[in-house]
């Protein structure tokens, strides 16, 4: 029977992370990278669709469509809807679906909750970058932000990275520290690293070889003097460097320049349009101190065609938009091994 037959696997929330135990995350992650690096996937436009609720909130819907052209291969979208005033309900503050599409019949097969996949996939890149970019190893981590993102990705970092001793945190809400602390108690005993709150973020980021914001802000904050020499600074939340973070980096590193050039709101999408920054292989008849180059992709440093760091001083920013294809390779291991394990429900069509 084909699964056009069988139906439609429907997993939960419980069902990913359950499976999710049993992937090699950031195996997945160099996999998109090394196939996107050789132009074998399809990554259309996403479609953005922002409005007021009937409580006066601004909350928006993203649909990330992908094809990822080798074998085996993977067709589908994720769909990932927020709304930053659900927090204050008891509610997560991102929610949303990811489909997979059979490549033969393009029936729906799969329809999995993608918050948790994609904030695993997030943290995956993350630990990806570092696999390509750490100098001397790191000892101590500056994560801005205690929500769900930031607590994935202490829980793989942690376990990856052997010789972390502490990890300095700050939010605005110390409440979620707290709650964040004793949920990873027994994590942080058992590999002895120490969870540290400071006053300020630059408290937070200037002893870190690594630093990850992952908030809600619009408005940058980082300055390049707080980065000390040797860091690598991941972009996750997109806004929270200032533009003389981007201009004076060693090393700027974007997962897909069209992506991030045609983003409008974001810091790396306004400095091309104001003209302070190009991509790695658009001309640019002169490069001014008010303008740089963005150096490589990430599928780059899969490749090695491009070489990341240089010297253990180098200050590299890594700014990972995020893509679809990235949901989509971890899905498509989610359920195959779903299947294996028996897990989920069929859902009639």
């Amino acid at each position: 029977m084909t699964n056009g037959d069988q139906g439609i696997l429907y997993l939960n929330r419980a069902n990913v992370e359950q499976i999710c135990k049993n992937v090699d995350s950031i195996a997945a992650m160099r996999d998109v990278f090394h196939t996107h690096g050789l132009k074998q996937t399809i990554l259309p436009d996403e479609a953005h669709l922002s409005w007021v609720n009937d409580q006066g909130e601004t909350v928006s819907s993203l649909n990330m469509p992908g094809y990822l052209g080798r074998t085996p291969h993977v067709a589908g979208t994720t769909i990932i809807n927020k709304n930053i005033c659900n927090q204050g309900r008891g509610l997560p503050r991102v929610n949303g679906l990811t489909l997979l599409y059979d490549d033969t019949t393009v029936r729906v097969k799969c329809i999995m909750e993608a918050a948790y996949l994609s904030n695993l996939r997030t943290a995956s890149v993350t630990m990806l970058a570092v696999n390509l970019l750490q100098g001397q190893p790191i000892h101590c981590i500056a994560l801005i932000g205690a929500g769900m993102l930031g607590r994935v990705h202490i829980d793989l970092l942690v376990k990856n990275l052997p010789q972390l001793q502490r990890i300095l945190i700050f939010d605005l809400n110390r409440k979620y520290i707290e709650i964040l602390r004793n949920d990873l108690a027994e994590l942080f005993q058992k590999y002895q690293v120490v969870l540290q709150e400071t006053a300020t973020a630059e408290e937070a980021i200037f002893p870190a070889q690594l630093i990850i914001p992952v908030t809600t802000t619009t408005m940058g904050y980082i300055r390049f003097e707080w980065l000390a020499p040797g860091s690598i600074l991941v972009n996750v939340s997109l806004d929270d460097p200032l533009p003389e973070v981007v201009l004076k980096a060693t090393t700027v590193i974007v997962d897909d320049w069209n992506l991030v050039r045609s983003d409008q709101k974001r810091l790396l999408g306004r400095m091309y349009r104001e003209g302070r920054l190009i991509g790695p292989d658009e001309q640019s008849e002169t490069l001014s101190r008010a303008c740089r180059r963005v150096d490589m992709e990430l599928g780059d440093l899969v490749l090695g065609t491009r070489v990341g760091r240089r010297s253990q001083r180098d200050i590299i920013l890594v700014n990972p938009s995020g893509l679809s294809l990235e949901d989509l390779v971890l899905a498509s291991r989610v359920y195959q091994k779903a299947q294996e394990m028996n897990v989920g429900v069929w859902l009639e069509r």
